[in-house]
């Protein structure tokens, strides 16, 4: 009996078989991943992703600032309606820019249409190396900018919603000050409003029948 005891007891110790089976959660841990590779299906059949990034690729020919965004508020009989407005610069960096403002529900597509919009109102700048021809104050409500030409190496001196304008247009060197309000919109297109006021020494010497040298202009940096 003692033997049979001896041997039952022995026999106890195999018994720990069942962590053999282990595989177990592993099936369930794999069971648990399948959302994630439905997720990814979802993930890779919205091709989104990449295909945002073809379309940032592909509008890189342009510069774009988002100068200011506000939130307006709608009253309606159930309450208040709330939108995003966006005031946006677009410009080739170059000599092209243009402005232009959007209104959405949502903070992407304001933007998106400022843009859009904006692209399609850009005016040719007239320049003078990497600044503008001549002075000039540009003027729009309560709102006075100054723009004066600069040496190189200046750089662009200006606040905010001016800066933005001037670095889409691909200006970079000017001096500038604000003369009047200091909301974004007027200041932004003050700006716009005194660049299509410029004029090259070319242009005037077209309109007066004369020649380049002819006209007693100096600028400050060659052309």
């Amino acid at each position: 009996m003692a033997d049979e005891t001896t041997g039952t007891e022995g026999a106890a110790p195999a018994a720990p078989a069942p962590p053999s089976e282990a595989p177990a959660p592993t099936e369930t841990r794999t069971g648990g991943e399948r959302p994630r590779g439905r997720g990814g299906d979802r993930g890779g059949r919205g091709g989104r992703g990449p295909r945002r990034d073809r379309d940032r690729e592909h509008q890189s020919d342009h510069v774009e600032n988002v100068i200011a965004i506000n939130r307006v508020a709608k009253v309606v009989k159930g309450g208040r309606r709330f939108s995003f407005n966006a005031l946006v610069a677009v410009g080739d960096g170059k000599t092209r820019v243009g402005i232009a403002t959007g209104k959405a529900n949502e903070v992407s597509e304001a933007v998106r249409k400022a843009v859009e919009a904006a692209k399609r109102s850009m005016v040719e700048l007239p320049k003078t190396g990497s600044t503008i021809p001549h002075e000039v104050v540009g003027e729009h409500g309560a709102g006075r900018v100054l723009l004066k030409p600069a040496a190189t190496g200046t750089g662009v001196i200006a606040g905010g919603p001016v800066r933005a304008v001037l670095e889409c247009a691909g200006i970079t060197d000017i001096l500038t000050k604000s003369l009047g309000s200091s909301n974004a919109h007027n200041m932004v297109r003050a700006t716009m409003n005194g660049l299509t006021r410029l004029v090259s020494a070319r242009q005037v010497a077209r309109e007066r029948g004369v020649d380049v040298d002819q006209i007693a202009y100096k600028p400050r940096q060659e052309g």
